[in-house]
């Protein structure tokens, strides 16, 4: 039974008493004071600033779990410059990681930069994300920016989110139980109803402690319709991040709260995948590109810090603001397996942070080591919903014969990616399912790894129903069309071109018999080698109509890929889910699928 939508509330508890007011390691900004701050009013430097505690993240993406595989794993640098691959993540360890963090600090708020749900696991997804929102209740977060991913199931599921109340179609999950919404602030100030002209949900929040106050401004990235299906943003507008932020700061000045925090969903690109890379050498943001850095460039100075997120990085940049003061731009990479701690100095005389060019040292990215105890509540909480989810998840659908990498893997063609779009061509090569000579899969619909190592009592090797539904969770469907080769030599040329993905390519898996090579040494279309793309060894012929497969999110033109919606003749198949699994189930223990070549896309750097 679905309910009528609650009134937001907040259930935030502080209940940590003691005042820090010198800032530690890992502080963002200098205890520094403006001119005469020490003596004014003959008040002690202690009095005039207090040290407030942020802890963020962003990219949860619902994963209660630890991630398997290196989808799991963190780089960490090491002194003598090699990396080390540690395993981190899981909301039981996050919790820990959290409540460890806040001891000693009495003003401590919790943010969080957008897609906490959506692209999540079975253990989370196949209840509409209901597990997430509790447990992002029970880890004391204040306010997220929403993401492009809280709108995967539309607007109205969204605002079930935020407000509460039984699915609309499947009910309640949980006998005598009525999901009751989430207990932190979500935030959309540049997501607008086109309809009313008024944001979908609050663009502010001001969060209190005694006489310190902060304001945070939610954003998710302006190209949220180019990643999300039509239908997912249907009736909704998108507005420009930068413009939406100062205005707002500017507002929130009026309303007398001079401390701002931007939660924006969207990011960069640090040069190391390592997490604790600096990327402020050799100088102030020179380690870092992507969207997130002309944005950071453009915020108002009235904004002290920017919480970000989107390309599931880690970073800690200090990119000076308009007026040249530093100012910190944060990422904890994705999956709850980092949190970035910030120490914001308050000035109680100017209700403003301090920030200062000299003597600033940045907030530390922390690991959420699976060292450290599980959160007992946590625990309850994961057991609780997989029981629920059990007779589904456990379920066995195939074998591997090792580790076939696919979120966890950095190269563009990933064995996993090699892997779906075979078995998405398998499932419609037959003409009476569409004739499909070749397949290709976007990358971002790639969610996890398989992992050869059990992660339950389901043994080695054995692929399950809720491990293939971490790897693909939307339920895309299927569609086979016709495109020209013409068009898909500029669907390639698009996987590195363009608003979307000129400064973040983002290339196509693609299905056995279709190869191509990619020359990283060369710009926009030219790193696309046209003659070398070829399909079962016969040269791609522009004038040629071909049968192609893809799932409706590509067919639709997301992820930048303007030219794969001017298909013709389009089949409707079954889901991209359903293709999978079929294809796994052909596989048994003694004839287990190995893990692709990925020799398809040649790629010259």
């Amino acid at each position: 039974m679905s309910a009528t939508p609650q009134r937001h509330r907040r259930a935030r508890r502080l209940t940590l008493t003691a005042l820090a007011v010198t800032v530690g390691a890992g502080a963002v900004v200098a205890a520094a004071l403006p001119a005469g701050a020490a003596s004014g009013g003959g008040k002690s430097a202690q009095a005039r600033t207090v040290d407030v505690q942020l802890l963020s993240f962003n990219d949860f993406h619902g994963t209660l779990e630890p991630p398997q595989g290196s989808s799991g794993n963190v780089t960490e640098r090491q002194a003598d410059g090699t990396t080390k691959a540690i395993p981190a993540g899981g909301v039981e360890y996050l919790a820990t990681s959290l409540r460890e963090a806040r001891k000693g600090h009495e003003y401590s708020v919790t943010a969080a930069a957008g897609d906490m749900i959506g692209g999540s696991p079975m253990l989370s997804g196949i209840f509409h994300d209901e597990p997430t929102v509790e447990a992002l209740n029970k880890l004391d977060l204040d306010v997220t920016s929403v993401g492009n991913h809280e709108f995967d199931e539309g607007k109205a599921e969204l605002r079930r989110m935020v407000y509460g109340g039984c699915h609309p179609v499947e009910g309640c999950f949980e006998f005598g139980k009525e999901f009751t919404g989430s207990e932190f602030k979500y935030l959309a100030a540049n997501v607008t109803d086109e309809k009313t002209k008024r944001p979908l949900l609050s663009p502010t929040f001001i969060w209190k402690k005694g006489d310190v106050k902060i304001g945070f401004i939610g954003v998710t990235l302006e190209g949220t319709p180019d990643v999300v299906t039509a239908e997912g943003v249907k009736g909704l507008k998108f507005g420009d991040e930068v413009e939406t932020i100062n205005k707002y700061a500017a507002e929130l000045n009026k309303q007398g709260v001079k401390s701002i925090v931007a939660l924006i969903h969207e990011g960069g690109l640090p040069a190391s995948g390592a997490y604790n890379y600096d990327c402020d050498a050799p100088g102030a943001g020179a380690g870092i590109s992507g969207a997130i850095v002309d944005i950071a460039k453009n915020v108002d100075p009235k904004v002290d810090a920017l919480v970000t997120g989107h390309t599931h990085q880690a970073y800690s940049c200090n990119i000076p603001d308009p007026a040249g003061n530093p100012r910190t731009v944060t990422s904890a990479a994705s999956y709850g397996r980092l949190f970035t701690d910030t120490t914001l100095t308050y000035d109680r005389a100017t209700k403003d942070i301090v920030r200062t060019p000299v003597k600033a040292p940045k907030p530390v990215n922390k690991i959420v080591s699976r060292d450290q105890p599980k959160a007992p509540d946590m625990t309850e909480l994961v057991d609780r919903w997989k029981a629920l989810a059990a007779p589904i998840a456990n379920r066995p659908q195939g074998f591997i014969s090792a580790d076939i990498p696919g979120r966890g893997s950095e190269s563009p063609e990933k064995p996993l990616g090699d892997l779906i779009a075979d078995a998405q061509l398998e499932a419609l090569a037959p003409a009476d399912k569409g004739g499909a000579q070749l397949a290709i899969m976007n990358p971002g619909g790639i969610r996890a790894d398989l992992a050869y190592k059990a992660a339950g009592a389901e043994g080695d090797g054995v692929v399950t129903y809720g491990e293939s539904y971490t790897v693909q969770p939307f339920n895309n469907m299927m569609n086979v069309v016709d495109l020209t080769g013409a068009q898909l030599i500029t669907a390639l040329q698009q996987q590195v071109t363009g608003p979307v993905n000129g400064a973040n390519p983002k290339i196509l898996q693609v299905s056995k018999g279709f190869t191509y090579t990619l020359d990283m040494t060369k710009t926009g279309a030219d790193r696309i080698v046209v003659d070398s793309v070829k399909l079962n060894g016969a040269a791609i012929d522009p004038a040629k109509t071909y049968r192609v497969a893809m799932n409706e999110f590509l067919a639709g033109g997301g992820d930048g890929f303007t030219v794969l919606k001017e298909h013709k003749n389009k089949l409707n198949g079954p889901s991209d889910l359903d293709c999978f699994n079929a294809y796994l189930m052909k596989s048994t223990a003694a004839t287990p699928i190995a893990p692709p070549a990925a020799d398809r896309i040649t790629v010259i750097k």
